[in-house]
């Protein structure tokens, strides 16, 4: 246990402040595009000084109850499908206890330097893949002209449907098809196993839902709600048994996370797929600039670069925020404005549809 603490840090009025914003937009994005959030609340954490590995922890003990909030919203919609949640929920609980080790064993190595370095290196490679895929799927909409189309499951998706093993196959109403169970097992302990690592399984998990089994991505991104509610929970108890979880932290973003998600649960029933795949693109290459910078200063603290100067450890750590700040309006501002915008449209709308009524 004694190798394993950690200092938490001191949280004044601007520090309480900067944390409810941070949560009120991390709901916010967690609400729209079904990831818990937390890509861009674990950065934000750090920015502040808090070590990698507790800004993990607190995250995951803030996810929990927030993403019940936005699962239970959403399910008012009819976007959740619970059974598939479930299913990919179990094997993610797996994926979370292993990534759990993996940060715990870091920590143990390499101090906070070490884990702050994994986490941001993680943040870096998952957010280069996963967000330029996403953006490049946009872009390949964008160009086709068809932004309202409905959407169809691509070519994997299509032979990971086709596949019949018997006594494994179950029907998910969110793919309107069966599939086995072994495609969902190791897609649900990656994502597990991420959010244990990063806080953020839904990197792996909507993507997945959508790219390789085939659902919607408005289903998959509040049936992702579901998953994140499951490891959240196990998350939990498995670093808050080592300590390692601020509940100031968590309650302070989870306050304002609380507000944010219904926002952005509201805001998926007025825009097209492609707006969430873009929004959710673009914030994590932002997100990862963010993190990309600041990389050689934990290098240097470990003695795996010469020592940078502190006006230059300085400089890109003020950078670093500055960029997670620009993430942190950009996402919020498009994801109000979409509410806006669609709420403004359904009510003018609804208006076109009541004056023949009036003028019978």
């Amino acid at each position: 246990m004694e190798e394993l603490a950690v200092s938490f840090i001191e949280i004044g009025l601007a520090e309480g402040v900067f944390l409810f914003v941070v949560g009120f937009v991390g709901g916010l994005v967690s609400g729209f595009i079904g990831s818990g959030g937390a890509f861009v609340l674990t950065p934000a954490m750090m920015s502040l000084g808090v070590p990698g590995i507790v800004a993990v922890a607190s995250n995951m003990c803030h996810k929990f109850p927030k993403a019940l909030v936005g699962a239970v919203k959403r399910a008012r919609y009819g976007q959740v499908d619970l059974k598939l949640g479930l299913v990919l929920g179990v094997s993610a609980e797996a994926g979370v206890l292993y990534g759990a080790h993996i940060q715990e064993s870091i920590k143990r190595s390499f101090g906070d330097a070490g884990s702050n370095l994994y986490v941001s290196v993680a943040f870096v490679l998952v957010l280069g893949v996963v967000g330029g895929y996403v953006l490049r799927d946009a872009w390949r909409i964008y160009r086709s002209g068809r932004m309202d189309a409905v959407e169809k499951a691509g070519r994997l998706a299509r032979w990971v449907q086709s596949v019949r093993i018997p006594g494994t196959m179950v029907y998910f109403k969110s793919l309107d098809a069966k599939i086995s169970v072994l495609f969902t097992i190791p897609l649900g302990f990656a994502t597990g196993m991420l959010a244990a690592t990063i806080a953020v399984g839904g990197f792996i998990g909507v993507p997945g839902i959508i790219y390789v089994l085939g659902a919607p991505s408005i289903m998959a991104t509040a049936t992702e709600l579901v998953i994140a509610f499951v490891m959240g929970l196990g998350g939990t108890i498995k670093f808050a048994w080592s300590g390692l979880v601020d509940i100031r932290l968590a309650m302070i973003i989870l306050a304002g996370s609380l507000f944010g998600i219904q926002l952005g649960a509201i805001g998926t029933t007025y825009v097209k797929p492609f707006t969430i795949k873009v929004v959710m693109g673009v914030i994590m290459v932002v997100v990862l600039i963010s993190r990309a910078i600041i990389i050689p200063v934990y290098m240097a603290q470990l003695g795996m670069l010469r020592p940078l100067d502190e006006s230059v450890s300085a400089v890109l750590s003020k950078a670093s925020f500055a960029i997670m700040a620009i993430a942190l309006a950009f996402g919020a501002s498009i994801i109000l404005y979409a509410l806006w915008h669609g709420r403004r449209a359904h009510l003018s709308q609804h208006e076109m549809l009541e004056e023949p009524v009036a003028a019978d």
